[in-house]
């Protein structure tokens, strides 16, 4: 894995016990930072299926039909649009433990809000604190930061297990309390473990993990210190490599972002879910999760990211065609979910790995808050064109897409890839 240069002065001013590109903090001390950085994401998942267990069910309580929950779902892509690159600049600023102080705050605020909403509105105004809900891209934040740097692909890669742990743990206590109890105390159950994940932050999170040489990098400290610095934040955009893969980590992931938030619709109207129901399959979600996980961890390991991302591309192709052919039934699905998951898992890890090793480490942050905001993006077009798709063509439709999108996106880098190795030949 090829590792970019250092920023000026990260030589000088990195302690003689850390590796360049990595925090000061001792090897013991590092390691016990990241555990709990993956607790914190492992927690924050589970909460966030457990909100995804009540919303789409008192949603259609309160009288919301597919496009009123495609709005919805659209707000919080907005509110997520701007607030990613800003919070993911407050992070690198003030400090990793600032930051999912923060996080975990709004998040409380965010399921007491959902257990209080009674009426339409309500459910909109409940979603006004996610605009400082991102706490994985914090924790993938201090990851980065205390991980050598041809390390990066493989410790993000585990948050992917963090990830599974939270999906089966969210959805099938949420489906069971939301069955046994109603929303309002599956939304109370989020509040309270949201405040248990604060109180691991301020327990165990240091106040800042960049590495010394970040902190003193002196084209850091020649920039802007405001968080609204859009200059400061577009400036990344510069660095090689940066603005190409992030143009592929948009449209190669407009079809899988379609299909996720149209997923709750689709349970709900096409396959016909209970909650209890939709809880269980949300749960072998996050099987997979794991299992994929155990698979990527040894492929970023052993092979380059180029190949991989050629990978994660070509088997998105292959679900498209799949979905479009043999998604007609639950058991179908729960087939095609592997490779989905796969190749969804590869692929964001790849692009953020490579996208965080194109910058300096004092703007690791800023980096994952703008992937955060591409996710968002995504989140605010798609529930539109999924709802679109979805209601004047079929379920078909949304594999369609991915099967196209991820073919040209497939073409381009096999084509870049063999110019650059003809150059190198040359």
């Amino acid at each position: 894995m090829k590792t970019r240069a250092e920023p000026p002065g990260a030589r000088s001013s990195s302690s003689s016990s850390s590796s360049p590109g990595t925090s000061a903090l001792d090897p013991a001390r590092r390691a016990s930072v990241i555990r709990v950085a993956y607790l914190i994401s492992a927690l924050d998942v589970t909460w966030m299926f457990l909100q995804f267990s009540v919303t789409p069910y008192l949603a259609k309580k309160l009288g919301f039909d597919t496009l009123q929950f495609g709005y919805l779902q659209t707000t919080v892509g907005v509110i997520q649009l701007f607030g990613g690159p800003l919070f993911g600049r407050f992070g690198d600023l003030f400090g990793a433990r600032a930051a999912l102080t923060l996080a975990c705050s709004a998040t409380v605020v965010f399921f007491l809000l959902l257990a209080n909403a009674t009426v339409p509105a309500m459910l909109f105004v409940h979603k006004l604190p996610t605009v400082f809900m991102h706490v994985l891209p914090v924790t993938q934040m201090v990851v980065a930061d205390l991980t050598e740097p041809e390390r990066k692909a493989e410790a993000l890669s585990k948050q992917g297990l963090c990830f599974g742990v939270g999906m089966i743990a969210g959805s099938t206590l949420g489906g069971q309390l939301n069955t046994r109890y109603g929303e309002r105390l599956v939304a109370y159950c989020g509040a309270a473990g949201s405040a248990v994940s604060l109180l691991l932050v301020l327990l165990y999170i240091p106040r800042n993990t960049k590495p010394d040489a970040a902190a003193h990098d002196p084209a850091s400290e020649a920039g802007s210190k405001s968080i609204f610095s859009v200059g400061e934040i577009a400036r990344l955009m510069k660095f090689p490599r940066v603005a190409r893969i992030f143009v592929i980590k948009l449209v190669a992931g407009l079809p899988s972002v379609i299909f996720q938030v149209m997923f709750s619709i689709i349970a709900l109207d096409f396959f016909k879910l209970q909650p209890q129901q939709n809880g269980y399959l949300l749960a072998y979600f996050g099987i997979v999760q794991m299992v994929v996980q155990g698979v990527i961890s040894q492929l970023t390991a052993r092979f380059p990211e180029r190949s991989l991302l050629l990978l994660a591309v070509g088997v998105a192709c292959l679900v498209g065609v799949a979905q479009i052919v043999f998604m007609a039934t639950v058991t179908q699905f729960c087939v095609i979910v592997v490779p989905m998951m796969f190749s969804l898992s590869l692929f964001s890890v790849v692009t953020d790995s490579m996208l965080t090793q194109s910058v300096p480490p004092s703007d690791t942050g800023t980096m994952l808050g703008l992937c955060a905001s591409a996710q968002s993006l995504l989140r605010t077009v798609g529930p539109t064109v999924g709802g679109y798709f979805y209601m004047n063509y079929g379920i078909s439709s949304i594999g369609l897409s991915q099967f196209s999108v991820n073919t040209v996106v497939f073409i381009y880098l096999l084509l870049r890839r063999s110019s650059k190795t003809a150059a190198e030949k040359e």
